[in-house]
């Protein structure tokens, strides 16, 4: 990783992506993208999308998403604290004693999450963190010294926790599901570039707002694009950290190199394809499986309209939904070079149907 994709890494992480407030960090990724790429657009609900080679007749996709979980203030009391609910899958448990960003129209207002100190919970009635108890408190007095801030119910709320390393070897973050995939294909998208290759397709650089409540960006766009071919990215778990059920989840782990999920929603034809140009590249890889979808932008992708043959390449994981999610920077540049190997090799017009 050179100094201007490390420089992109940080910028592009360490700036706030709530579900439905994309728009900052689409900002930085498309600014990034536009050397490399022909033309860009968006739609309406902030999906951002670089082309390279338009207006081919088959079509390819790569695809990540860009939004992280968040919280979204909900009640103020009369006290001026601060109750909050989900914004996509955010964890009760690990909120108490977080610091947090409050994105208000008049700037960033800081917060924690406040918590009874150990000594009065007593073990037999010890609360769990739930969205009944977990508070923000901002340094107010009342609700009105609240709402003179510009804090108000409809706020979002993140973690104020920044991209670091470990050991030389790990990023850790509170965003790298799944906005570590924008940088992953924008660097594809960037080699592509840099190595003076002529696609005989149109290659869509996809970024996607609003998977973390279901998928949703991904849902519109596909619908749009209709096309041939979607590798889509995202994060799975590192189930060989302490408390998975590897019987249950299966066994994959930060180092090992990219997962390749099979599943109903993923092409079989494809995924043999992905598999022939890892082993010929000499890229490890690891294999999942799913039982009906993947829960990622794959589903959406797969079924949209007639159809498009769709794979999920995966990045491992630790401490998925927490503010200190692990990467492995391995299993990341692999990540790159197979797509990049992948679309590099790939001739326009290829088949992937089971019948023909």
């Amino acid at each position: 990783m050179d100094n201007k994709s490390k420089d992109f890494l940080y910028r592009y992480l360490n700036n706030a992506s709530p579900t439905g407030f994309e728009s900052s960090g689409q900002e930085i990724w498309l600014d990034y993208l536009k050397p490399y790429i022909h033309s860009y657009f968006t739609d309406t609900y902030g999906t951002a999308v670089a082309v390279i080679n338009p207006d081919q007749p088959y079509k390819v996709v790569i695809e990540a998403h860009a939004d992280e979980i968040s919280w979204f203030v909900n009640y103020i009391s009369p006290e001026g604290y601060i109750y909050v609910i989900r914004n996509g899958g955010s964890d009760y448990a690990i909120a108490p004693s977080m610091r947090v960003n409050i994105h208000t129209e008049k700037g960033i207002v800081k917060g924690v999450f406040g918590w009874p100190a150990v000594h009065v919970r007593e073990e037999k009635d010890d609360p769990k963190p739930s969205q009944k108890n977990i508070v923000i408190d901002c340094g107010c007095e009342s609700k009105e010294e609240v709402e003179s801030l510009g804090v108000h119910v409809g706020c979002v709320v993140t973690y104020e926790d920044q991209l670091t390393e470990l050991n030389g070897k790990y990023l850790v973050g509170r965003a790298l599901d799944n906005r570590i995939g924008g940088f992953i294909i924008a660097e594809v998208a960037r080699r592509i570039h840099e190595n003076n290759i002529s696609l005989p397709y149109t290659l869509y650089i996809v970024n996607s707002v609003q998977e973390e409540i279901g998928l949703r960006g991904a849902e519109m766009i596909a619908r749009r694009l209709q096309a041939d071919v979607a590798l889509c990215t995202d994060v799975c778990h590192d189930t060989k950290s302490p408390l998975y059920d590897k019987i249950k989840s299966g066994e994959q782990a930060c180092g090992k190199g990219p997962v390749l999920t099979y599943g109903p929603a993923v092409q079989n034809n494809l995924l043999k394809k992905i598999i022939q140009v890892a082993e010929k590249e000499n890229i490890p890889f690891q294999r999942a499986a799913v039982s009906r979808t993947t829960g990622t932008d794959t589903d959406a992708f797969a079924y949209a309209g007639i159809g498009t043959a769709s794979a999920l390449i995966s990045l491992p994981l630790k401490y998925m939904h927490t503010t200190v999610e692990m990467a492995h920077k391995e299993d990341i540049e692999n990540i790159i070079r197979l797509m990049y190997h992948f679309l590099v090799q790939l001739p326009a017009g290829t088949d992937f149907r089971y019948i023909k």
